[in-house]
C-alpha cells in the first residue's frame, strides 16, 4: 500500500493565532500515524510560476489514514484555531507510488 502525502501552501496573516494551530495540529497528525516532512523552512521555485508563501508536507501510511486525519474531530478542532489566521491555506492530498517489486 503506497504512502499518502498532504501538501500545503499557505500565507499566514496572524502569526499569534496561527501558533495556536501549530501547537494543536501535530497531535492530530500523530494520532493518524502521520509525520511532518516539511513545516516551513527554506525553499525556492526551480521551474514554473508557482511562488508559494510557506509550505508544509506530511506523510501518512495510506491515503485512507490521511483522509481520516483530515476528517477527524481532533484536526477539526485544530483547524478552528487556524480560522482567520491565514490569507489562504491550500491543501492537497496525493497518493504516493507503490514501491517497485525487487
Amino acid at each position: 500500500m503506497p504512502a499518502a502525502y498532504i501538501i500545503v501552501d499557505m500565507q499566514i496573516s496572524n502569526m499569534e493565532q496561527y501558533q495556536q494551530y501549530m501547537a494543536a495540529a501535530p497531535a492530530a497528525v500523530a494520532a493518524a500515524g502521520g509525520e511532518y516532512l516539511v513545516r516551513g523552512g527554506r525553499f525556492e521555485a526551480l521551474e514554473g510560476d508557482w511562488q508559494p508563501a510557506r509550505i508544509a508536507m506530511l506523510r501518512f501510511p495510506s491515503y485512507e489514514q490521511a483522509k481520516a486525519f483530515y476528517d477527524s474531530e481532533m484536526y477539526r478542532q485544530a483547524r478552528a484555531k487556524r480560522a482567520g489566521a491565514t490569507e489562504f491555506f491550500n491543501l492537497v492530498l496525493v497518493e504516493g507510488v507503490s514501491a517497485p517489486v525487487i
